[in-house]
């Protein structure tokens, strides 16, 4: 099992910044490979970014960049540093943590890839 717990959301108005963190908990969570999901009022949740065990990253065309995902394998977290947000980037952000191989990292897209989710934490971009 693994734990996942998001902080870093909040208010910021448009053209700011804000990071997120995702802490995960549990056996041999280094090696998972993250996402990053939001979900809006009224729509489907959207891909974000991914970054696989070691350095790998894969961005939705909407956020690349603007936002640029990290991981210290250290402390067990994976980050969202997110920066010239817009308002249409409002919604819940949730990591979640996948434990499914593949060689495509655009396979990794799809929330269905997942095994493990957080809780979100909401981020509302100001106009």
């Amino acid at each position: 099992q693994v734990q996942l717990v998001e902080s870093g959301g909040g208010l910021v108005q448009a053209g700011g910044s804000l990071r997120l963190s995702c802490t995960a908990s549990g056996r041999a969570s280094s090696s998972y490979t993250m996402g990053w999901f939001r979900q809006a009022p009224g729509k489907e949740r959207e891909f974000v970014a991914v970054i696989r065990s070691g350095t790998s990253t894969y961005y939705a065309n909407s956020v690349k960049g603007r936002f640029t995902i990290s991981r210290d394998n250290a402390k067990n977290t994976v980050y969202l540093q997110m920066n010239s947000l817009k308002p249409e980037d409002t919604a819940v952000y949730s990591c979640a943590a996948s434990a499914q191989g593949s060689t495509w990292i655009g396979f990794y897209a799809s929330p269905g890839r997942y095994d493990y989710w957080g809780q979100g934490t909401q981020v509302t971009v100001a106009s």
